[in-house]
């Protein structure tokens, strides 16, 4: 194999490895299919260190000497299906060994895949605050107002992100105005329990995923990205509380 070929392979490599990154794998995940495919393609070394924001790859080979590529993660969004659709490619990368272009068509292929559409976000949305308002002892009412306010929060989350704002400024705002919501829906008769209808609106924010991939990182041995995902997640649930109580004392 040639260097340049050498090049294409990790690069698609990497192109996989980021999207499973981006998409919510854990780093060791990211870490094996790198290193399953590059040595698929006859890589004789291939030393891989990824944390939740960067990924470095470094290849031997007889051939082509060494090769090295790193790819910046800016930002992440948990997406199961795309998960699932990388882990399958990778898996077939590695059996049949396609061609590069074939490798960036099927990538392609998944980043542009079907996602949900905009109304069953919203129906996501206010069947998960319904629900786990109904869960913790809510009543018809508190499981209609939260519900709505689930919606509400669904389309401010969508103006928010049409700019450049962070994931912490994102969820501090949409939590105030969560707080506020359950308040107002409780004074204008909606509602009966405000504590009880935040509950429901307040586990759309809560970042789970990301806490759970923390503890799995640092039960695997990958400290840096545990503590580091560790620390984001307990960073932005007390942003998530400050907004609600900031919401609490507005009425």
């Amino acid at each position: 194999m040639k260097r340049e070929e050498a090049e294409q392979y990790l690069y698609c490599a990497m192109s996989i490895g980021e999207q499973l990154l981006i998409s919510g794998a854990e780093v060791s995940r990211v870490e094996d299919t790198i290193r399953r495919i590059c040595t698929a393609y006859g890589a004789k070394r291939v030393d891989v260190f990824s944390i939740t924001s960067c990924i470095i790859t470094t290849i031997y080979g007889e051939d082509f000497d060494f090769c090295t590529q790193t790819r910046r993660i800016s930002a992440t969004s948990h997406d199961l299906s795309k998960l699932d659709a990388l882990n399958a490619l990778s898996r077939r990368i590695c059996l049949e060994k396609p061609d590069p272009a074939l490798i960036k068509e099927k990538i392609e292929e998944i980043q542009n895949g079907p996602r949900y559409s905009f109304k069953t976000q919203l129906l996501i949305y206010a069947l998960v605050s319904a629900s786990f308002s109904m869960f913790f002892g809510g009543n018809a009412r508190d499981m209609i107002a939260s519900a709505i306010i689930g919606v509400l929060l669904k389309f401010l989350e969508l103006f928010i992100k049409r700019g450049s704002v962070n994931n912490f400024i994102t969820a501090l705002i949409c939590s105030t105005a969560g707080g506020f919501l359950s308040n107002l829906s409780v004074m204008i008769g909606l509602g009966q329990h405000a504590d009880l209808i935040n509950i429901g609106n307040i586990m759309l924010l809560i970042p789970g995923i990301a806490f759970t991939n923390s503890i799995r990182d640092l039960f695997s041995g990958d400290i840096i990205s545990g503590l580091t995902r560790f620390i984001e997640s307990i960073t932005l649930a007390m942003v998530i509380a400050l907004g609600f109580t900031l919401g609490n004392f507005i009425l």
